[in-house]
């Protein structure tokens, strides 16, 4: 089975390329992306159902479904909502952005300890008590690492913490010329923020690949520039320290390399989100296996010391591969029919094997890149 940050690592390039060709007008050729990209996506739902990020990604899947059909010149008429736009109308930022927060808490974002406490500083308390923060508070945070160690569970679960409006957006998809003039889409965007937090409830907006929206300026292709200019206009705006909205902005990254000074700046606290170590490895055995049945056998010291460079997501896959190793023993013998039949526990030789087919998702090398551009340019 795949695991879910290869299946995200996938859909990600897929839907990179499908936008990229998109602006180019190769039609045909950006189909075929898009719909490689609703395929890879579709997969990981339909493998891991209780995924806590499924809600975004089968949003992404109808946003980038709505495109082929506008492409084919079809009626946009199978996958939209009871109040969705009329065929051949633009869609609105509204089928960019998704509103509804992942059901993630602060205790499900395992280690990561000090990332954790630098945005507890920077969102959770201005939040409870603007009035000890006379000088403002920072509003713009920029998480950036590895992939699989995260940071999309980190800004959903300080959503949920302060109960603030969670606006979700694909870089990538935002800046498709399908979706309408990709400034405007920015514009509104921040305008929706700032409209809940008027009303007194904070607004998080969440942008996924940064890079995707925003590049330096040799790798600009067309509008980008226009892009370029709106949000950081919309980025001066929340920042404006004499402005007391709670309006935070939480950008991530796994190339923070391809952004320029002028944006990077705009993000107070550029925070390193890093592969865990052998304590937080220990503690994810723990988390992810607390629902199962343990054999007596189960070391997970020794298991948390044989998975040095793997990351959380690779973490999550090992313990999936050493349950689903239990769960195919008992339907090749022929009992898993039977009601009352339960699996074996999972043992320590289940997770042996599962360690043995698993490699890290990340480098040594590319940690060394991760530290270097953290040692220039980190904020905390």
């Amino acid at each position: 089975m795949s695991s879910i940050r290869e299946l995200e690592r996938v859909a990600s390039s897929y839907a990179t390329r499908a936008v990229y060709l998109d602006r180019q007008g190769k039609t045909d050729s950006a189909i075929t992306m898009y719909k490689r990209a609703v395929e890879m996506l579709m997969k990981i739902t339909k493998l891991y159902p209780d995924y806590q990020l499924n809600q975004i990604y089968i949003q992404r899947a109808q946003a980038y479904q709505r495109r082929i059909r506008k492409l084919r010149g079809e009626p946009d008429g199978s996958l939209m909502e009871p109040n969705g736009p009329k065929a051949g109308q633009k869609l609105s930022y509204d089928e960019l952005v998704l509103t509804d927060k992942p059901n993630v808490r602060w205790s499900d974002v395992v280690g990561l300890e000090q990332v954790k406490a630098v945005i507890e500083e920077a969102i959770i308390y201005p939040t409870r008590r603007p009035d000890l923060f006379p000088l403002g508070w920072p509003r713009g945070i920029l998480l950036f690492g590895p992939p699989g160690c995260g940071k999309t569970l980190l800004a959903a679960a300080v959503a949920n913490e302060i109960d603030a409006s969670f606006f979700s957006v694909d870089a990538a998809t935002i800046m498709s010329k399908w979706l309408g003039e990709a400034e405007k889409n920015v514009a509104r965007l921040f305008n929706a923020a700032r409209a809940v937090a008027s009303q007194k409830k904070p607004a998080i907006i969440f942008i996924d690949e940064l890079d995707s929206l925003v590049r330096v300026h040799s790798s600009e292709i067309g509008g980008e520039a226009r892009v370029r200019n709106q949000f950081l206009k919309e980025m001066d705006s929340i920042v404006d320290k004499g402005r007391r909205l709670h309006v935070y902005v939480i950008g991530a990254t796994n190339k923070p390399w391809n952004l320029d000074w002028p944006f990077i700046r705009r993000f107070q606290k550029r925070l390193l989100v890093p592969l865990p170590d052998t304590p937080t490895r220990l503690k994810m055995f723990r988390h992810f296996t607390k629902d199962f049945t343990l054999a007596r056998d189960v070391d997970f010291r020794r298991l948390a010391e044989r998975t040095e460079g793997f990351s959380g997501s690779d973490i999550r896959d090992v313990c999936q591969s050493a349950q689903l190793n239990v769960i195919r023993e008992l339907f090749r013998s022929k009992k898993a029919l039977t009601a009352d039949v339960k699996p074996r526990p999972v043992s320590m030789r289940d997770f042996l094997d599962a360690i043995a087919k698993i490699r890290p998702s990340v480098t040594e090398e590319m940690m060394k890149l991760y530290r270097a551009w953290d040692e220039n340019f980190g904020a905390y």
